[in-house]
């Protein structure tokens, strides 16, 4: 993940204080997925990687389904990407191709965006960024959220940049001053658009997606007859003044084949 107010979190976000390796981080992962809670991918440019125990063919509508946790007025969407193992080591070393959503090509999708975070210096402290457009700003140090810092505590070295395309923010204030995060139509994870459905009495959301949406890194269309491992990334660069940063929350990548 990328610096979050539910990275390092003992209780909601279930840390345990004891990830201090890349491998810990994965395995707490993996525990989460497995136990149907959600994973944090923190701001920008955060991910997730699961891979399938079988190819996932391309047969037509919808072959992927990613579970979140949007509600109405809430929606933090996640940027799919899909791969195949072309190589057949079993490793996600391929080439990654985005699966284009309702935003591609608009004003509000753009390509090779970057964000560099920086250790904070201290406990309690807001984690400062830069991006390759010359913006800064912070992922908030929230109270709600009181671990000591918000930066992965398994990182190595003062500063972490992440890639990825970017989604703006999709936001709309009411006469209240309430801010609503509203979904794009569709495409995206943790996004209520009309390609998600309420999953029974769960808060958990499933939106559905389209192999055959795969573009190149030029943007040309890609004809893939399956896929073996997918990535999730965190879309969208903003902030919430009252809820702190966006962030995508994953609970479950699923093959709906």
């Amino acid at each position: 993940p990328a610096p979050g107010q539910f990275i390092n979190e003992l209780k909601t976000s279930g840390f345990t204080g004891e990830e201090l390796t890349a491998e810990a981080a994965v395995a707490y992962a993996e525990r989460r997925m497995s136990e149907g809670r959600f994973v944090s991918l923190g701001g920008f440019g955060g991910y997730i990687v699961v891979g399938f125990d079988h190819s996932v063919d391309n047969a037509g509508g919808h072959d992927l389904a990613v579970e979140g946790n949007s509600f109405d007025g809430s929606s933090e969407p996640g940027i799919v990407w899909v791969m195949q193992d072309s190589n057949g080591n079993s490793l996600p070393d391929d080439e990654w191709y985005e699966l284009r959503g309702s935003e591609w090509g608009s004003e509000n999708h753009s390509t090779r965006y970057a964000v560099t975070y920086f250790r904070p210096v201290g406990d309690a402290m807001s984690v400062h960024w830069v991006d390759n457009r010359g913006e800064r700003g912070v992922v908030p140090y929230m109270s709600v959220h009181s671990q000591p810092s918000y930066y992965p505590q398994w990182f190595e070295g003062e500063s972490v940049t992440f890639y990825g395309s970017r989604l703006e923010m999709n936001t709309q204030t009411d006469s209240s001053g309430k801010v609503w995060h509203l979904p794009y139509a569709w495409g995206y994870a943790d996004n209520l658009g009309e390609d998600c459905e309420a999953i029974g009495e769960s808060e958990a959301v499933r939106c559905r997606f389209d192999i055959d949406n795969a573009v190149a890194a030029d943007g040309s269309a890609v004809e893939l007859q399956y896929v073996d491992f997918v990535k999730i990334q965190c879309a969208v660069n903003g902030v919430d003044k009252a809820m702190g940063e966006l962030s995508t929350e994953i609970l479950a990548i699923e093959c709906v084949r």
